[in-house]
């Protein structure tokens, strides 16, 4: 998961320094034919630089909003709770006031009247957007905002260890009420959901959406009937313990072998992963520890270094821009779930790799051989977790959010009625009762910081994952041997080659139609899951999923 620096209304990262064309001033009259054009020039160079100024401003107030945000989340005293919301609070307000402020309008109108090059168009339109969004947005409510996300964060904690969903539902309809009102100031044309789906995945509505994860459900349902038990085997994990401390030094190992710069991130704890920072260069990642499991430390790694990885390649000329940034989150969740999922979950990584898992935990895996352990972590169930679902059923548990936060956001499902809502839709789309909150509606942290339309970008960025990863195997004919050799340098440069690089320059799906030849579909991505898992469970999959 990825953690914004700047929570909405202020829809994307921003920071600033801008490469437009600009003329000496001593060499305009050589350019201009008459004194008013070297005036204009004139002006649209001070409204650049005016503009660039700003944008380092209100790029250093996101960066500290995100390390106080990560500090909330791994290292804030238990009482500093209230303290840290007025904080938050503030700088929110403050970041709000710069980016709304009369002049920084004047002086982007004069920026976009001039010309420039490709790349200082871009970055005035990541900016545009940015703004025509925040100026909708009174700063009363982006302060109440601000303060509903610290509070429902603790809220939400304190909820997780009764194990009852009673003691956050008021912090969540708080939560609720505001984006509510937040949806009707951006505006949208009757679906609010659009207003903060929007802020996610630019350009996407619920009306494309709907439709997309109903095809999804479609095509994983029957796939999930004919999987679910198929791959059973010896439970590798089951009753034996795995030290914490060895887990965290592991994780901190595969970092470094995966190619996460440590000299410009690090790595921490919290309840639930995240990546945040400050700056492409501090980034910081979490990861989760479980003594009855690795697979939570080991995947959430892999999952975080896939947008650490993304955080740490924008190009150094970008850090201080707008283009410093991913053009939607669906393309970020795609780069962390293709390292978690279609590398970190293969057979050639695993060769490599486990013999290093075996050294650090002998006891535990004693007599467990690769083949087995490789099933394990693909292995098909019916699960109410959603980090802890395999790649069949994952996507499941998005279609299940996103309807209920489709519904609370039309005011047809209200907040006491949601823990019922979601065991029944769990039972009707996964399969599954959770057994209690924790299991079931309190799981995820995102509703504890209001972010409604956040989990439809999973689903998207398993989608992207899958057409890029295809696209690279083309593009790389010996990958999977460099895999399995543990060299994953040519994965990482094709990566920040294509995507990276690239930061917000243009939409998600221009830039994966532009990779792989075309947009968004879940054509390699059911076509990868019935190949990877006829193959696994020796059952041959049709276009239903099940076994002709």
């Amino acid at each position: 998961m990825l953690r914004a620096r700047v929570s909405p209304p202020a829809l994307q990262r921003v920071g600033g320094r801008d490469r437009g064309r600009r003329l000496p001033p001593t060499r305009l009259r050589e350019h201009c034919r008459t004194p008013d054009l070297a005036r204009r020039l004139s002006d649209v160079a001070a409204a650049l630089d005016a503009l660039r100024a700003r944008m380092h401003e209100l790029r250093d107030l996101g960066g500290i909003l995100g390390l106080m945000s990560w500090d909330q989340e791994t290292y804030l005293p238990a009482k500093a709770g209230p303290a840290r919301a007025a904080q938050l609070a503030t700088l929110q307000g403050l970041y709000h006031q710069r980016l709304v402020a009369p002049e920084v309008g004047d002086w982007l109108e004069q920026a976009e009247r001039g010309e420039a090059d490709a790349e200082t168009r871009a970055m005035l339109k990541v900016f545009r957007r940015e703004r025509d969004h925040a100026v909708r947005v009174p700063e009363s409510l982006v302060r109440a905002l601000a303060e509903a996300q610290s509070a429902g964060l603790e809220a939400w904690r304190i909820a997780r260890n009764e194990r009852t969903f009673v003691r956050f539902a008021p912090a969540l309809e708080r939560l609720l009420e505001l984006r509510r009102e937040q949806a009707d100031a951006i505006g949208h044309g009757g679906e609010r959901y659009d207003a903060l789906l929007d802020h996610f995945e630019p350009e996407m509505t619920t009306a494309r959406l709907l439709p997309v994860l109903e095809r999804l459900r479609s095509a994983l349902v029957p796939l999930v009937d004919a999987l679910d038990g198929a791959l059973d085997g010896p439970e590798v994990f089951d009753g034996r313990i795995f030290n914490p401390e060895r887990q965290w030094q592991f994780t901190v190992e595969l970092l470094e072998l995966l190619g996460f710069d440590l000299q410009a991130g690090r790595q921490d704890r919290s309840i639930h992963p995240f990546t945040g920072g400050t700056h492409p260069t501090d980034v910081r990642l979490t990861t989760r520890i479980d003594p009855k499991n690795p697979s939570p430390a080991v995947f959430g790694t892999l999952h975080e270094f896939g947008h650490g990885l993304y955080e740490q390649g924008f190009l150094p000329a970008h850090h201080r821009t707008p283009l410093a940034a991913a053009p939607s989150m669906g393309l970020h969740e795609s780069q962390s779930r293709l390292w978690e999922n279609l590398v970190g979950r293969s057979l050639p990584f695993w060769g490599f790799l486990y013999p290093r898992l075996r050294s650090a935990f002998p006891e535990p895996l004693a007599g467990v051989e690769l083949e087995d352990f490789h099933r394990a972590i693909n292995r098909v169930r019916r699960s109410a977790i959603r980090v802890e679902a395999d790649e069949v059923t994952y996507n499941l548990h998005i279609v299940l959010r996103t309807a209920l936060e489709v519904r609370l956001l039309r005011g047809e499902l209200a907040v006491a009625d949601l823990p019922e809502a979601w065991n029944l839709e769990m039972e009707r789309t996964v399969g599954v009762r959770p057994r209690d909150d924790v299991e079931g509606v309190l799981q995820d942290i995102h509703w504890a910081h209001g972010e409604f339309g956040y989990f439809p970008t999973y689903a998207l960025g398993n989608l992207y994952a899958a057409s890029l990863m295809r696209a690279a195997e083309r593009a790389l004919p010996r990958l999977w041997d460099e895999i399995a050799r543990g060299e994953l340098g040519s994965l990482r440069t094709w990566l920040g080659e294509q995507i990276h690089r690239h930061g917000a320059w243009g939409s998600a799906e221009e830039r994966v139609q532009a990779v792989t030849g075309h947009g968004l579909t879940d054509t390699d991505f059911l076509a990868y899951l019935r190949a990877k898992y006829g193959a696994l469970s020796g059952r041959p999959l049709d276009g239903s999923g099940k076994s002709p």
